[in-house]
């Protein structure tokens, strides 16, 4: 899993099949210090995150393992919303 901030949503109505009603999020991926790195990632929502929050990105068959998305073609699922993030410096993201 990696943390990734959310940026914005990703708007299609042309997609496959089963993607129809599927949401998807623009993330930009965070470093252990809290630094936005400069990889991003479109993947799907499956908890109702929203612009600026960060979250639990799956990458790759493990964004397939929930039984909602099986038969989806995902390659990232935002399967939490993070409240808090801490390391031994102290609070790195709060909510």
């Amino acid at each position: 899993m990696r943390i990734a901030k959310v940026l914005g949503t990703v708007v299609s109505t042309q997609k496959a099949q089963s993607l129809q009603g599927t949401k998807f999020l623009l993330v930009q991926r965070v470093d252990y210090e809290g630094q936005l790195l400069p990889e991003y990632d479109v993947a799907a929502d499956c908890v109702g995150a929203g612009v600026d929050e960060w979250v639990l990105v799956s990458q790759g068959s493990a964004a397939r393992q929930l039984p909602d998305y099986q038969q989806r073609p995902l390659d990232a699922l935002v399967i939490a919303i993070i409240d808090t993030v801490s390391v031994a410096s102290g609070r790195l993201y709060s909510k």
